[in-house]
């Protein structure tokens, strides 16, 4: 009869299952770790791996991972062309309904790429400058202007993209100095395509009588008005 192999007794018997009776910190020492750290100048001794086989194909890993592992899902939508409203026409005026200038009106030039609305005040007239709006932010009225001889053709969505700086790292002073920041200049460039686009604008403006001073108004409803039976 074969003899029976003598059971290893673990240095950390468990109490429960997967409950050891002892600490890590207390292990560290009973296991004799600090001496080995000791005889390798406070480091473990690490050992090159060898290399092993090559392997053909990737075995499915045998658990799940404990935590979700967020995979990025394919688009496989194809973007149609924003659809512009019936209700707005080059040199159409607007109403707009939200942002910095709600409720001030803006002259419509023409629908960018991406499907946003190049709308100005004229600047010189009401202060708003040439920019970018979303149609679903904008009330279309009857009101039109002719702007055949406006030139937009070098206006973009990318004239209006910004460049991205990187932000240096501040230091301890730095991060509790209440300084405020400085704001950019706008390029002299943009300055002037704001003016030639103004100029041929207003020449436009001034040959319908009262259009400067309808422009210039800002629109607000009043008590007793009801937007639904309003006609713009």
């Amino acid at each position: 009869m074969a003899a029976k192999k003598a059971r290893v007794s673990s240095r950390n018997p468990d109490l429960v299952r997967g409950i050891g009776k002892y600490s890590r910190s207390k292990m560290y020492h009973k296991r004799g770790i600090w001496a080995i750290k000791a005889k390798h100048g406070g480091v473990f001794p690490r050992h090159e791996p060898k290399p092993g086989p090559v392997k053909t194909e990737d075995k499915p890993p045998k658990f799940y991972p404990a935590d979700d592992v967020k995979k990025p899902l394919a688009n496989r939508r194809n973007p149609k062309p924003t659809k512009l409203r019936s209700s707005i026409t080059p040199g159409t005026v607007l109403i707009l309904l939200a942002g910095r200038f709600m409720g001030k009106r803006v002259v419509f030039l023409k629908q960018l790429p991406s499907g946003l609305l190049l709308v100005t005040g004229p600047f010189k007239i009401n202060g708003i400058p040439l920019r970018r709006v979303n149609q679903s932010y904008v009330i279309g009225t009857s009101t039109k202007i002719d702007i055949s001889g406006v030139d937009v053709e070098k206006f973009d969505d990318k004239y209006f993209s910004k460049e991205k700086t990187k932000k240096s790292k501040k230091s301890e002073g730095e991060f509790f100095e209440t300084e405020k920041e400085e704001t950019k200049a706008l390029p002299q460039e943009k300055k002037d395509d704001q003016k030639a686009v103004d100029t041929q604008l207003i020449k436009a403006i001034e040959a319908v009588p009262d259009m400067k001073a309808y422009l210039s108004a800002r629109f607000s409803l009043r008590s007793g008005m009801k937007p639904h039976e309003l006609v713009f």
